[in-house]
């Protein structure tokens, strides 16, 4: 199964569903639908209307955070898991390097997961290296260290989804090259087979600068 996933990011009113309309519409008559899964992440004040809107159809919402506490708190602005699938989210992305770069330790993306799952979430887990740490030739080294400090032998895989983000390349036009995107894959798959004690890693995306015209070098 492939995923197409779109984070939205600070975009979006109730009248831009229009644009998730059209993407429906291709998809289904799309020769090839039902090999792979569409998913938006909108801002929250969209997530209950979309969700809405698209409970039967072939896009799937999700949110672009979640709170590391369950259900209520009294934390100002906070919205935990809890709420986020109330409103039909089925989806939560956690650990972009957005909120990564705004105090999110791997403590706080920990419990992150651990909640988001706990209410039956599916969790989108970002990860990523900067330009600094790439140029010192610690990608890896900074990809293993954000996967071991947060995930866990008792997640249950078929509920997670793992994007690799390199920072540095995220608004860039810059990607890395095949055989850098080919070391690197295999070295986290094994770290998670590692991690969860498995045979088959779960699903892994990249995303990071990609177009219309990049995106065929990650048809395989």
């Amino acid at each position: 199964m492939r995923y197409f996933i779109g984070n939205w990011k600070m975009f979006g009113v109730p009248k831009s569903i229009n644009i998730l309309k059209k993407i429906n519409t291709f998809y289904t008559k799309d020769r090839n639908k039902g090999k792979y899964r569409i998913i938006i992440t909108p801002p929250y004040t969209l997530l209950e209307s979309y969700a809405k809107h698209f409970k039967k159809k072939n896009i799937s919402i999700g949110s672009q955070n979640s709170y590391q506490k369950d259900e209520f708190s009294s934390n100002t602005a906070a919205v935990s898991p809890y709420m986020i699938k109330s409103v039909g989210a089925k989806y939560a992305l956690i650990g972009h390097s957005d909120n990564r770069s705004e105090g999110d330790t791997n403590e706080m993306l920990k419990d992150k997961v651990k909640f988001a799952l706990k209410n039956n979430l599916k969790v989108i887990f970002c990860i990523g290296e900067n330009k600094k740490e790439k140029k010192n030739n610690k990608t890896m080294v900074v990809l293993n260290n954000q996967l071991k400090s947060v995930l866990y032998k008792g997640i249950k895989t078929n509920n997670l989804i793992i994007a690799y983000e390199p920072i540095w390349s995220i608004g860039s036009g810059m990607i890395p090259s095949e055989k850098e995107l080919l070391s690197i894959s295999i070295n986290i798959k094994k770290k998670l087979k590692k991690i969860f004690k498995i045979k088959k890693s779960p699903p892994l995306l990249y995303g990071g600068s990609v177009d219309g015209t990049s995106i065929k070098k990650f048809k395989n």
